[in-house]
């Protein structure tokens, strides 16, 4: 009798059709990683760099003439740097015709280069002397100092630049001459997008502005708008199509002079070469070519057409040593 009864109060084994499927461990990995710690979203870039992927990819260094560059380490902190420009500079000119000179400058540089303190400083044949401070005063506190001194009057300028990186958020405020000031500001609302403003006051002209800017970008592209009380607005949009190449389109609109100018182009890392390009609505087409010869050892090819103005720019040169 017992045992009868333990047979019938066992349970009876379940079809294989009806058993509930198992456990995907990965499904639940995936649960956890799409929730997001609003608390802890990362730093953005700052306010001033946010259309850095597409300024490498379209504002490259265009030159016309010979360039030269030598930097020879002394230290692992200090190099000195030699620089040979021979070219032609375009002068203002009231008809639609390019007008150029000829010139011609040696440069003389020192850097100074630690992981808290930055010093650069150039000087030019023609008086001119340029230099750079970059110090952190604490972890999240940076001092960046530029300046530009002159011969001629009313010319020289300078600017200090006070940085502080917070958290999920950056802001800066700065001084220069002519009674210049001006703050920014950005913040990260999500992982992906990043929000700022910046507001600025020229004392010595008696104008004033603000701007507002965003950021979202992600693992295959990264697109920018900017907008400012000056009548500029200016959007901005890279694609990365593989871990080699990058393509890149911005647009820009002035409400003041009615100017309207867009550019695409690409960015294409090889080997032992980069080349950079881009056409714009002005139908200006350049290229920009850096090739790796050896260790330390760059060549550089510059090209730029401007079919409108029929102005033509072709530049080659070398830089030896990196800093």
């Amino acid at each position: 009798m017992g045992s009868s009864i333990s047979h019938a109060a066992a349970p009876q084994p379940m079809p294989a059709g009806l058993a509930p499927p198992p456990s995907d461990p990965s499904a639940d990995s995936k649960e956890v990683e799409k929730k997001v710690d609003w608390l802890n979203l990362s730093c953005p870039v700052p306010f001033e760099e946010i259309q850095r992927e597409v300024l490498m990819s379209l504002k490259p260094e265009l030159f016309e003439g010979l360039r030269f560059d030598f930097t020879k380490p002394l230290n692992q902190k200090f190099s000195l740097s030699h620089s040979v420009f021979m070219g032609s500079m375009e002068v203002p000119s009231q008809s639609k015709d390019t007008i150029k000179v000829p010139t011609a400058h040696y440069e003389f540089g020192a850097n100074f280069l630690d992981p808290k303190l930055m010093l650069v400083g150039r000087i030019l044949t023609d008086g001119r002397l340029n230099a750079k401070v970059k110090c952190d005063l604490t972890n999240n506190l940076t001092l960046k100092i530029n300046a530009q001194l002159t011969g001629e009057p009313h010319f020289s300028q300078g600017m200090f630049n006070f940085d502080y990186k917070g958290k999920d958020f950056r802001t800066q405020f700065q001084f220069g001459n002519n009674a210049f000031y001006g703050v920014n500001y950005i913040q990260s609302v999500s992982p992906k997008l990043a929000l700022g403003g910046e507001v600025f006051w020229l004392g010595q002209q008696r104008k004033s502005g603000i701007g507002f800017a965003a950021r979202y970008n992600t693992d295959k592209m990264v697109a920018t708008g900017q907008v400012a009380s000056t009548g500029i607005v200016a959007l901005s949009y890279v694609q990365k199509v593989s871990e080699k190449v990058s393509l890149a389109t911005d647009f820009m609109y002035n409400q003041m002079t009615r100017d309207v100018t867009t550019s695409v182009g690409y960015d294409y890392l090889l080997r032992q070469c980069r080349l950079r390009g881009k056409l714009d609505s002005n139908g200006c087409v350049a290229a920009f070519l850096e090739e790796r010869l050896n260790m330390g050892v760059n060549f550089i090819l510059s090209a730029e057409i401007d079919h409108w103005k029929k102005d033509y720019k072709f530049g080659f040169g070398m830089t030896v040593g990196e800093i």
